[in-house]
């Protein structure tokens, strides 16, 4: 993996949506998680939705697009940080699984955050 901020897979906020992303698909693995097809299609395109709309917006070139790419990976980090309740509610995570889902939205979102005030600020 490359480790500079030349490439997305450098930006600590696309390897914290990464994790997001191995975390939301790791829940429905196993039953009855796994045969809850809306819920889970739900969580899961949410959170690949973070890793890769931070991806597409480091390969914009312009700012604006940048911004808005960035925001839509941390609305879909909301997104999943919600959905982690109904998973919760419906018994499909226990122990510390709800907890590192959130922590890992949360991470990603606080990321992003700083990733678009950095974007903004080269606009002026």
């Amino acid at each position: 993996m490359a480790d500079s901020l030349h490439t997305f897979e450098g930006l600590e906020a696309w390897q914290s949506g990464r994790e997001l992303t191995r975390l939301a698909y790791g829940c429905f693995r196993r039953a009855p998680a796994a045969r809850d097809f809306g819920l889970r299609d739900q969580v899961q395109r949410a959170a690949v939705s973070a890793m890769t709309n931070i991806a597409e917006g480091f390969a914009r070139m312009h700012l604006q697009e940048k911004t808005q790419f960035y925001n839509v990976a941390r609305a879909s980090c909301g997104e999943v940080r919600s959905l982690s309740y109904g998973m919760l509610d419906a018994g499909y995570i226990t122990g510390g699984e709800p907890n590192r889902i959130q922590q890992a939205a949360i991470l990603t979102g606080r990321l992003l955050t700083c990733l678009l005030r950095s974007t903004e600020a080269r606009k002026h």
